[in-house]
């Protein structure tokens, strides 16, 4: 592989879940079952992913209980509590967390995450989803979620509202006189008083503007939806791509879609999952996997794959393929992107049920890799160099032993390549570690209204 790329390196964010990505991690013998709610095991996997000069960890949530808790450690520790704890034993890393614009309200989630950018330096980050299924939209009072295309209306309103609200304290505003007894200056104050479709939201925020101004925006839709409300809004992108070619594909329509939307292609990073097993050979790789499926409970993935598709119970047979007759993706109004990727994945190959619940078991639709380092590192490579990707998601199939091989054993090889730094250097924002420009506050000479 090539080893010099001036100019360019890898974005790498730790994808953050409870015993490790893969479903039956916390059976093995070195996993800790009741991790998933332990602040020490968080804290030594945010230390293992700031030792690897990550840019960022992630963490991802729901407002429901996701499927059964016989098949793995469930329930999560909310996000933004989490992330404030991480906040203060940790120096450079970025912190970022799921929130929905579906169940949550845009004044109290503004105020959340500027209250996380100001206590960590200016490391916060948001993974804006819109929330999928009918669990959560029962667990808010209502008898089903509502329709794909209503959900991403309702977050481009809340997101418009949210920078509002980031924006409407004006750098400035603090003036701090003790002299002439005037801490601030009201002037510089700018209440949204928006009306919208979903949100009346009438008073300024009442936390100043934070370190970024307002924090990372990151999104995971892939659909047709989550692409357009990507180029408007996000500044990275969390993808699931099987393929090179689908990377490719991907990577180049959102970068043009960012920049058919009026911004900066560079100002938006792609960022695939992948699920890397390491092994000091090849063959002990496919082994720590082969363990790992040898571990899954099929009767859990079963059930979880008929919900993906729209299935009845008992609707799939283990060692037989996918039914023919499956629903198109234009009837579903849950996560239709990834209902895609698994279709297309299991057709491709030929997959049976057993089979594919096996190649989901690890990632859940993201790219799974079992090699040694030095192919982990190359593929990689391979992806960031050839228009596929900017960086990656990693998604260790076991934590923390996962996030550890990673860190030392392939971190070291992308260093040497010249692909990833080898110290955070002066201590900086998470969007400058981003490549981003601090945003402009929007009231900041903006033209006066016009009084009719």
């Amino acid at each position: 592989m090539t080893t010099a790329h001036p100019g360019r390196q890898l974005h790498l964010n730790a994808f953050l879940m409870n015993t490790g990505h893969h479903e039956a991690s916390w059976r093995l013998p070195e996993s800790d079952p009741y991790a998933h709610v332990e602040l020490d095991h968080y804290v030594h996997l945010a230390r293992i992913a700031e030792r690897g000069t990550f840019d960022s960890l992630f963490l991802a949530d729901g407002p429901q209980l996701w499927g059964t808790i016989a098949q793995r450690p469930a329930g999560a520790l909310e996000p933004l509590t989490l992330l404030t704890a991480l906040a203060t034993a940790t120096r450079h890393i970025g912190l970022i967390a799921t929130a929905s614009t579906s169940y949550n309200s845009p004044y109290n989630l503004a105020r959340k995450f500027a209250s996380l950018d100001i206590i960590s330096g200016g490391r916060a980050g948001w993974n804006i989803v819109t929330t999928a299924g009918a669990e959560a939209a029962r667990n808010f009072g209502l008898d089903a979620e509502p329709a794909h295309a209503e959900r991403y209306a309702r977050a481009g309103e809340f997101l418009d509202v949210a920078l509002k609200l980031w924006d409407s304290w004006e750098d400035d505003a603090v003036v701090a006189d003790k002299a002439a007894g005037v801490w601030g200056d009201d002037a510089k104050v700018h209440p949204p008083r928006h009306r919208g479709t979903y949100f009346s939201v009438e008073g300024a925020l009442n936390v100043p503007r934070s370190p970024q101004g307002y924090p990372l925006l990151v999104q995971a839709g892939s659909s047709e939806d989550g692409k357009a409300f990507a180029a408007r809004y996000a500044e990275a992108v969390f993808t699931a791509q099987q393929t090179l070619a689908d990377a490719q594909a991907f990577y180049a329509d959102l970068k043009s879609r960012t920049r058919q939307a009026g911004r900066d292609p560079e100002h938006i990073k792609v960022l695939p999952g992948i699920v890397p097993v390491i092994g000091s050979t090849e063959a002990e790789a496919r082994g720590h996997e082969q363990v790992l499926e040898d571990h899954i409970v099929h009767t859990h993935g079963v059930q979880r794959l008929e919900q993906l598709l729209q299935l009845e119970p008992g609707a799939l047979e283990l060692d037989a393929e996918l039914p023919a007759d499956l629903p198109p993706e234009s009837a579903i109004e849950g996560a239709k992107s990834r209902y895609t990727l698994v279709v297309e994945l299991a057709r491709r190959e030929h997959l049976t049920v057993r089979q594919l619940i096996g190649r989901l078991g690890g990632g859940r639709g993201h790219l799974t890799f079992a090699g040694t380092p030095e192919q982990v590192a190359d593929a990689i490579e391979s992806w960031f160099t050839q228009g596929a990707a900017d960086g990656f998601n990693i998604m260790p199939a076991v934590l923390p032993s996962g996030l550890d091989a990673f860190v030392d054993h392939v971190v070291p090889i992308l260093r040497a390549r010249g692909l990833l730094r080898t110290e955070y250097g002066p201590r900086t924002t998470l969007r400058e570690r981003y490549g981003l420009p601090r945003p402009a506050n929007q009231y900041v000479n903006a033209p006066a209204p016009v009084l009719v």
